[in-house]
């Protein structure tokens, strides 16, 4: 992969945005590079948790503007299966198996703010900056939108949409769009205190638990009680659940922090 650093480091997988000279602005390339990988990240066993950066001063500036220019001589039908391709980044992210941990610093921008609300635990720089500019280039959030509105708010993301405003991560915070911020030369001690705390959850649960809060509130409540009780009963009898039963009840680490 040209655009991306894969490093894996025990259970946890780094993966880093690496465009720093245009900001880790996106392209065709980089999108399908990113979509590939969170596509088949399901199927890592030896993979708990991953985490996501940006290489050099930004974590994603939006999109590459010579990919833009690119696209403003496309039809109708190809800039839609374009867009199609960027949202199925989102849903990669989103739908991915294994937690997904962010760190955020420097510029985000546009898409770099889908990125960011299909995480788990999005954690920021206190310098780091925000904004939806489309509407200042004549476009509109709109792929991005099924995951940010899901993470800010529908008043909070009519007013972002519609000024383009830049806002810091304090305001990012507040808004639900990250879940930590930290100061700059502290940020990389917060990453790896929650990628610690993550890896103390069992594979199969961080799996479960992921898509437990990610889709039941999307289900109507008669569908939410059938799939939350098959849920429960499958991990209960499932290995894994017996081996963290069983180290609890013995004061033991169960096998999958030991190993």
């Amino acid at each position: 992969m040209s655009h991306l650093l894969i490093t894996p480091r025990d259970k946890v997988l780094e993966v880093t945005l690496n465009r720093p000279e245009i900001g880790n602005a996106f392209n065709g390339e980089l999108i399908a590079e990113l979509t590939t990988l969170f596509s088949e990240l399901s199927r890592r066993d030896g993979v708990h948790v991953v985490v996501l950066a940006g290489a050099g001063k930004h974590f994603c500036a939006g999109a590459d503007l010579k990919w833009m220019k690119e696209t403003a001589a496309f039809g109708k039908v190809e800039n839609a299966a374009d867009a199609r391709r960027l949202a199925g980044l989102f849903e990669a992210i989103d739908a991915c198996e294994k937690p997904v941990v962010g760190r955020i610093h420097g510029a985000v921008r546009g898409g770099g703010l889908g990125v960011v609300a299909a995480m788990d635990i999005p954690i920021a720089s206190e310098s780091a900056s925000f904004a939806l500019t489309e509407v200042r280039l004549g476009l509109a959030p709109a792929v991005i939108s099924p995951f940010v509105v899901r993470k800010i708010g529908v008043p909070r993301a009519r007013e972002l949409f519609l000024t383009g405003e830049t806002f810091g991560a304090r305001e990012a915070l507040a808004w639900g769009l990250v879940n930590h911020v930290v100061g700059d030369a502290e940020l990389d001690a917060k990453v790896a205190e929650r990628v610690g705390l993550v890896l103390l959850g069992g594979p199969k649960a961080l799996s479960a638990c992921k898509d437990l809060a990610r889709t039941v509130t999307r289900l109507p409540d008669d569908e939410a009680v059938v799939k939350t009780a098959n849920l429960i009963a499958e991990l209960r009898a499932s290995a894994e659940a017996q081996e963290g039963m069983r180290a609890f009840l013995m004061k033991d680490k169960p096998r999958w922090v030991k190993s």
